[in-house]
């Protein structure tokens, strides 16, 4: 169960930002004695993979504030972040950490479970993520983009931290952000509706 917990909370993490879990858990089995990821991702931790994913999650930070370019950055992160999602998912789930020193051998017949629940996580927050940055652009003019941006990186950023470190409290936070994503998703609804009622025929 914990393991799920880590894997979910760190593909939810990509679909907010796609470097930022895979930076984080690559920083984490490099420099935390505690975490330990398998053989197989162990790439993650690489020289290269560091600086590539450090130079790549600036890259990302910085496009994601500017607006209508954040947008266009949406739509090449759509499949970016999804496969962000299926990687850590799967190097998460089966890592040693902090809180799990004898990874569950849940998924160890079928290797691709993790990867595709990952994928589906990642890519369910980004559509919401972007379809609500859309929405915002429209109403200010682009002016909630970098107050948004920072929002999720700063979401993101807790989520892949405290799955790593705390994943009971990435859990939670996770259940909280779902939760304020369905009231705003609904809130967002009323007011479309309400517009149309008022709209002159």
């Amino acid at each position: 169960m914990i393991e799920f917990i880590i894997g979910s909370s760190l593909a939810a993490s990509a679909g907010l930002n796609a470097w930022m879990p895979l930076f984080l858990l690559g920083l984490a089995d490099r420099f935390l004695p505690a975490v330990d990821l398998p053989s197989g991702w162990s790439w993650i931790s690489s020289d290269i993979s560091l600086w590539g994913l450090g130079a790549l999650l600036v890259l990302e930070v910085i496009a994601d504030k500017i607006p209508a370019l954040d947008s266009i950055n949406d739509v090449v992160q759509s499949a970016l972040r999804p496969a962000s999602g299926g990687i850590v998912f799967g190097a998460g789930s089966s890592a040693q950490t902090i809180a799990v020193d004898d990874p569950s051998t849940f998924f160890a017949d079928s290797a691709w479970v993790p990867i595709v629940t990952g994928v589906v996580i990642a890519l369910v927050v980004h559509i919401v993520k972007a379809t609500g940055r859309v929405a915002a652009n429209a109403v200010t003019g682009g002016l909630a983009a970098p107050v948004l941006s920072a929002t999720e990186d700063g979401a993101s950023f807790l989520l892949a931290a405290l799955a790593i470190i705390v994943p009971v409290l990435a859990g939670l936070l996770l259940i909280g952000l779902v939760v304020l994503a369905v009231v705003l998703i609904r809130r967002l609804a009323r007011r479309r509706a309400a517009a149309r009622t008022t709209a002159p025929r």
